[in-house]
């Protein structure tokens, strides 16, 4: 993976855009397994970090974004601004959309 930025604001210190090639996104879907469901279930009772979910979600984060900046990538883009999350979980399990703008940049 390069060394691509991306970044949450619309710019980036010290850079100026040059070009904008687009939106650009990243998805992906993982399912629970039954560990994790009877440790919420046991943990709802006791409270506390459920790490299985925690795992799931830091997983399907990092996936969305790796296959965000792979299409941003293919589009010649330099960085990625205004990413973005969303999240949704669900009985299947955790789905999350990474996205942003791929832009061209040079240094100032």
């Amino acid at each position: 993976m390069s060394d691509m930025i991306v970044i949450t604001s619309e710019h980036i210190a010290g850079y100026k855009i040059t070009e904008t090639l687009g939106n650009v996104f990243g998805q992906t879907t993982r399912s629970r397994n039954i560990i994790s469901d009877i440790g919420q279930g046991l943990k709802s009772i006791v409270g506390g970090e459920i790490k299985g979910y925690t795992r799931l979600q830091y997983d399907a984060r990092q996936e969305a974004v790796n296959r965000m900046r792979d299409t941003a990538e293919q589009l010649g883009a330099d960085a990625i601004v205004m990413f973005r999350f969303d999240t949704t979980s669900g009985q299947l399990g955790e789905s999350v959309a990474a996205y942003g703008t791929a832009v061209k940049i040079e240094k100032l």
